[in-house]
């Protein structure tokens, strides 16, 4: 690939996002899945299952390192042309990802009557969530190996296998819970079986070919301590980076529940639009990183830079384009979540400050992408750090004045514009183009 050469960068970058695009919706249906045959059940058992998921979502999510940061140091090793070197830290990865899944288990397993309690779980409800949670905590280390092997073939380039073993494995968590929760008979606990099995089933896959790449290359297969507690250091910033993230949603939710039980419904159905829609410029951002990775291994200053530029190009694109339908197709939408006059009344009005967070949002994924990329996790905890500053006064200042919930989003626009500042700053002053197989 030569550098600035717009159409070659972008058939490439094409050619990973799509498949990225098509992992990251497909994830969702494991939820999607298990709410619909759950909810046939009853409703303390759907909300056993919410408040279970919950738990189980946030765990996971603080771990994502595995994926971003796995995918920033394989990329960079393989662009320096050593194959090898990249799948050694790619199976220091997965170590780390059975190791961390482990210590969850372990921690999780006596502490969920706890963590259930944490979010005030009726009496109904709560021997449902104890139970999903339980199991499905049997399934976190493979989780956390789906994970860090995603993260290991994004680097090298391939976003689709990741994207057929996720596919193959929700399509057989519908049949699963099927079969697990009513013929079988096992009520919520199938459900959790199911799940876990279907996602055990991806992680062996995975797994699998990353070893067999490793074999092919004389790569190491065993864990090698330094090795994985070199990718355990490098993940701490993007854990605290994504601990903030996390603390500022969740600090969100507290706000808009004390709004009242219209308000909370109506911030529900605006985060779920949020978080659907952020997907499709995730997918450039995950084709931008393992592009910039590359580039960044190979020397590549000048092709790091035009990446990084068509990356950004299109994730803004998405935005801009998610942003018109956002507002344009309201009225087909809104009455598809709710029934409810006085929640579609402030949905109506809340699709306008998600479409705003569209483009700017995009944008920023893009950017945190190519910064990790770079090696910059610790100034991304930094800006996160500055971002969540930002915002908490003012969800604060809703939480007092009782603003509402659509002040409460826009809230949110402040923290994703600091956000955009902060890192804009860094692409621009070029700092960030750090050259090499390591950083």
């Amino acid at each position: 690939m030569t550098s600035g050469n717009g159409r070659t960068i972008d058939r490439e970058m094409w050619r990973l996002a799509l498949p990225a695009l098509g992992a990251l919706l497909a994830e969702p249906l494991f939820l999607i899945a298990d709410s619909a045959i759950v909810g046939h059940l009853g409703t303390a058992e759907l909300a056993g299952l919410s408040v279970a998921s919950a738990v189980l979502l946030n765990a996971v999510m603080l771990c994502i390192f595995l994926a971003y940061g796995t995918a920033a140091t394989v990329a960079r090793r393989a662009g320096a042309g050593d194959v090898r070197a990249a799948l050694t830290q790619g199976i220091d990865g997965i170590w780390l990802a059975i190791a961390i899944g482990i210590a969850l288990l372990v921690v999780g397993f006596p502490l969920a009557p706890a963590l259930v309690d944490l979010f005030g779980t009726s009496a109904e409800a709560t021997p449902h969530a104890v139970v999903y949670l339980r199991i499905s905590l049997l399934g976190v280390p493979s989780m956390l190996v789906v994970l860090a092997a995603t993260g290991v073939m994004r680097g090298l380039k391939n976003t689709r296998t990741p994207l057929l073993a996720v596919a193959v494995a929700a399509a057989a968590n519908v049949v699963l819970n099927l079969l697990l929760v009513y013929p079988a008979g096992l009520g919520v606990a199938g459900s959790a079986l199911g799940t876990v099995l279907a996602q055990t089933g991806a992680a062996v896959w995975l797994a699998a070919v990353v070893v067999r790449d490793a074999r092919a290359q004389g790569a190491p297969l065993r864990p090698d301590r330094a090795g994985v507690l070199a990718a355990a250091t490098a993940g701490i910033p993007l854990l605290a980076r994504t601990a903030l993230l996390r603390l500022t949603l969740l600090w969100m939710t507290f706000v808009a529940t004390a709004q009242g039980d219209v308000s909370l419904a109506s911030h529900q159905i605006a985060y779920t639009l949020w978080f659907l829609l952020s997907t499709a410029p995730e997918a450039f951002a995950i084709a931008g990183q393992a592009m910039v990775g590359h580039a960044l291994g190979a020397s590549d200053r000048a092709g790091a830079r035009s990446i990084a530029g068509r990356a950004i190009a299109w994730g803004l694109g998405t935005g801009l384009a998610v942003a018109v339908l956002l507002v344009v197709l309201r009225a087909a939408y809104v009455p598809l979540f709710t029934a409810d006059i006085a929640v579609q009344d402030l949905v109506w009005s809340l699709a306008v400050v998600v479409a705003a967070t569209q483009p700017v949002g995009a944008t920023v994924y893009v950017l945190d992408a190519v910064l990790i990329a770079a090696g910059d996790g610790r100034y991304l905890a930094v800006t996160m750090f500055a971002a969540f500053a930002v915002f908490l006064p003012l969800a604060a200042l809703v939480l007092a004045t009782d603003a509402g919930v659509v002040a409460l989003w826009w809230a949110l626009v402040a923290w994703l514009l600091a956000r955009l500042v902060t890192i804009t700053w860094r692409y621009r002053s070029g700092a960030w183009l750090r050259v090499g197989a390591t950083v």
